[in-house]
């Protein structure tokens, strides 16, 4: 895909289901920004954590994968503190990628310790990283998933989950300049910086 007249927003959020394309988007945005100028940088924030065998590797072939794609883009693992890691790495000639939100999500609702999930704590947590966006020095590229086109979960703590993704998407969405909803690799703009 050509970078060449793709125009990047201080902000923007990549939505939609699993494999429509919004990793792939991100990197195309990444690849764009990282041609303006030499001086330019990229990182990616992945919230992933390895729960299991296979989850491993995923983890790890996106990491190779993505490094052959756009290898100027530095990797940083965050489960959980998302708003400090923007902060730290916010930057006028820095792009951030955060991959994703539902997982970052996840990580919060459904801790893998088993712990039960603070969500006064959350709640912080998502403020602050409103906050990050903006205050933002460079760009930064939020990844989500949308889970809510379906039919409504039998479980209790997956209608919790998924009504809690739909909260923070929409509060995403109000703090990015631009919002793109892909599907079937294809981004349809939702909101573009005025």
């Amino acid at each position: 895909m050509s970078t060449s007249n793709l125009t990047i927003a201080a902000s923007e959020l990549l939505i939609g289901g699993q494999r429509s394309g919004k990793s792939a988007r991100a990197e195309t945005i990444t690849a764009a920004w990282l041609t303006q100028n030499d001086s330019n940088a990229a990182v990616m924030i992945a919230t992933a954590t390895a729960w299991d065998d296979e989850m491993q590797q995923r983890i790890a072939r996106h990491q190779s994968d993505r490094a052959a794609r756009v290898p100027r883009m530095r990797t940083i693992e965050e489960p959980l503190q998302l708003a400090r890691c923007l902060h730290a790495h916010s930057q006028p000639n820095t792009l951030i990628v955060v991959d994703c939100m539902s997982l970052w999500l996840t990580n919060w609702m459904m801790p893998a310790d088993q712990g039960s999930p603070d969500s006064k704590l959350l709640e912080e947590e998502i403020a602050d990283c409103l906050t990050a966006i903006a205050q933002a020095q460079g760009p930064v590229v939020f990844v989500t998933n949308e889970i809510g086109l379906g039919v409504i979960p039998m479980g209790r703590d997956v209608r919790e989950f998924v009504d809690a993704l739909g909260r923070l998407n929409q509060l995403l969405a109000g703090a990015c300049q631009r919002v793109t909803l892909m599907a079937a690799g294809l981004p349809l703009t939702l909101k573009a910086p005025l």
